[in-house]
């Protein structure tokens, strides 16, 4: 156990809960649980202001001061009780704070990233079978059993490009060794995250238009290019101006390894010829919707910004890939976010068709089409 004098405090960032028979506590900012008797709402309802083991020893007379001591290092270890100064104290009071309004609602967010990903890429099926649930698949389709059915006119589309980048559009895990080319990533970068206009609003000022939609026009997502082989454009990590449409190099430090470390060890990623990590800045969506269920809607942002990321990159014959099996503190770390007020969400990635035959114009016409 620290030292008597040693203040310790509840952590804020708790969410206790029930399963089964047992009584949980977990501190969703460490991913740390632990079970324990509901005695332990107690010993923390002590420490919610700064108290010491001392102090905690003369509250709980009827405990011998060995328990109360070796109590209070087992919650020390788990997380529910942090020391004074300590660093995960500093990033508990910062989560608290910043996210007052969403919490505990939103302790989803911290409660699953770093989630631990197994290589199976050379599993046989018989291994993969295994490990699926015992019971059937749910039904792919639902029916409304007695409802009355109306039949719809004949499925008939236009022969349009708009049509054929719909059904053109899936996801890739191979690639071509060529590099992509600056032209293509720029084309990518502007019409997806790049600002198209801006609209007036009496209330709010001024507000951004991109082509996807964003709850209030909040516009939270912000993106970094992590570009592997690039014609035109130095290997490294860079983050896009969305407004004035340039880079900002972070830095040159990056690898194919490092892109499959982002990408929980997934082997395509590192054949890609660039990533685009995809994050979150939460308070411009906070500051107008003070409730949790916003939390929703910034990741429903970002799926918005990711399927016309798809298209575009589909439209640019471009092969791409999106995942939400990522290593968020690695990535985090390496673009120089804190991961309380800006975290990644998403990543994806393109490449050139592994396949040489292109069914549409190459990428380098496409790109003078503004």
């Amino acid at each position: 156990m620290r030292q008597p004098t040693i203040p310790l405090r509840r952590a804020r960032c708790l969410v206790v809960h029930w399963r089964g028979n047992k009584l949980f506590f977990h501190n969703f900012a460490t991913r740390l649980s632990v079970s324990a008797k509901p005695l332990t709402c107690e010993v923390l309802d002590f420490f919610n202001s700064w108290r010491t083991s001392r102090e905690a020893v003369i509250h709980f007379a009827g405990s011998t001061p060995r328990s109360v001591r070796a109590a209070l290092a087992e919650l020390v270890q788990h997380g529910l009780l942090l020391p004074k100064n300590s660093p995960e104290l500093t990033r508990d009071t910062r989560i608290a704070k910043e996210w007052s309004d969403w919490l505990p609602a939103a302790s989803f967010h911290f409660a699953t990233k770093d989630a631990p990903y197994v290589d199976r890429s050379r599993w046989s099926l018989n291994q993969l079978k295994s490990i699926l649930p015992k019971t059937p698949q749910p039904g792919i389709f639902k029916t409304l059993n007695g409802a009355m059915k109306v039949s719809l006119p004949r499925r008939a589309f236009p022969d349009s490009e708009f049509i054929r980048v719909l059904l053109a559009r899936k996801t890739h895990r191979q690639f071509s060794k060529e590099d992509i080319t600056l032209e293509a990533v720029s084309q990518l970068l502007s019409l997806v995250w790049g600002v198209t206009g801006y609209l007036y609003s009496p209330r709010f000022g001024k507000l951004l238009h991109k082509t996807s939609p964003s709850a209030g026009a909040r516009h939270p997502g912000e993106v970094y290019l992590m570009a592997l082989r690039v014609k035109g454009l130095s290997s490294g990590l860079y983050h896009y101006h969305p407004a004035h449409h340039y880079l900002e190099r972070l830095s040159t430090r990056v690898t194919r390894n490092k892109a499959w470390l982002y990408c929980a060890r997934a082997e395509h990623a590192k054949k890609a010829a660039a990533l685009f990590l995809m994050t979150a800045v939460f308070p411009r969506t906070m500051w107008k919707y003070q409730h949790a269920r916003a939390y929703r809607v910034v990741l429903l942002d970002a799926g918005h910004l990711c399927q016309t990321f798809c298209l575009v990159a589909t439209w640019l014959d471009l092969a791409p890939f999106c995942t939400a099996a990522l290593k968020d503190t690695l990535i985090e770390k390496d673009l120089g976010i804190d991961g309380v007020r800006e975290s990644v969400l998403y990543v994806a990635g393109v490449g050139l068709p592994a396949t040489s035959g292109r069914a549409r114009r190459p990428a380098s016409a496409k790109a003078t089409r503004g």
